[in-house]
């Protein structure tokens, strides 16, 4: 008999299944970040002269052959006048493209070393049961995007990056803490006891930059169900952003439309009747139409 301090290993295998999605968006965070450290520290190589990974999140280049460039750092650098370089462009152009794909807000959960952070301020606020002493409407981080524009084209610098979180974290893990670790540590104590998902879900720019992208064009979205769905709500209390849960337009389209939807797949393995799940959106509609509810909207 199987006591339950021990579990089972059919147990601790399910256990770890219900886990996927958190562990691989672990190993995406901390490989790329260590991708970006091994070529600055260790010299990473594919060939002689050919570094693995040069760069930071902003602006990289992969094996001497792929320029990439956050779009949203560009747009700000276009904004203010400046010369943008042609492999910049291209750079931007790749990553924009990838991610007005696979759903633009895949960077905030799968990529950005940031979500770590406000990750860990979550869980902790829901274990010790801290309470929202603050409101803030999720749609102040467009405003937010806006504000970086305009004040890039007054100031004549990218604004966001001046300030960027992302950056920031980057550069104290790969050369060491610095000042960045207060600016880190305000998001973290923000997120914990004055708002929950307070950085990600309200303010940040960049979350707001890529919902917008990748709102009408991401292919790969999570599958609704309906004949299956309980109501019982357990999505909805995992989800940093509960909102994109809305059953009745879950409905009508079969698939979770808003493009403030990170991918980040809390919700699919919460979900005891299963009927949230990853899939692509060519084969969604196919199944709507067969299921008889007419194209998608």
């Amino acid at each position: 008999m199987t006591s339950a301090a021990n579990p089972s290993p059919r147990g601790l295998g399910v256990r770890l299944w219900s886990w996927r999605y958190f562990m691989l968006r672990r190993l995406s965070q901390f490989g790329i970040l260590l991708l970006f450290f091994g070529t600055a520290h260790w010299g990473w190589q594919v060939a002689k002269d050919v570094q693995l990974l040069i760069g930071n999140l902003s602006a990289s280049e992969f094996v001497g052959l792929f320029p990439m460039a956050d779009p949203f750092a560009t747009l700000q650098i276009f904004v203010t006048g400046h010369l943008l370089q042609q492999k910049v462009i291209i750079g931007a152009l790749i990553v924009l493209a990838f991610y007005a794909l696979v759903g633009g807000r895949v960077y905030c959960a799968w990529v950005c070393p940031v979500n770590l952070v406000t990750d860990l301020a979550g869980w902790l606020r829901q274990r010790f049961g801290i309470p929202a002493p603050t409101y803030l409407g999720r749609n102040t981080r467009y405003f937010v995007l806006a504000a970086s524009l305009v004040l890039s084209a007054l100031m004549g610098v990218a604004a966001f990056e001046w300030v960027s979180p992302i950056g920031m974290m980057q550069r104290e893990i790969i050369f060491g803490f610095g000042l960045g670790f207060q600016a880190l540590l305000a998001i973290f104590l923000f997120d914990l006891l004055i708002l929950k998902h307070g950085w990600c879900g309200h303010l940040c720019p960049l979350g707001a930059f890529w919902s917008v992208v990748g709102r009408r064009t991401a292919q790969v979205r999570v599958r609704f169900d309906k004949t299956t769905c309980t109501h019982c709500g357990d999505c909805a209390k995992v989800c940093p952003e509960p909102q994109v849960l809305n059953l009745k337009r879950l409905e009508e389209v079969g698939y979770v439309y808003s493009g403030e939807c990170s991918n980040c797949g809390r919700c699919t393995p919460v979900c005891p009747e299963g009927s949230l799940r990853f899939d692509l959106r060519p084969l969604i509609r196919r199944h709507n139409i067969e299921a008889g509810k007419g194209h998608e909207q």
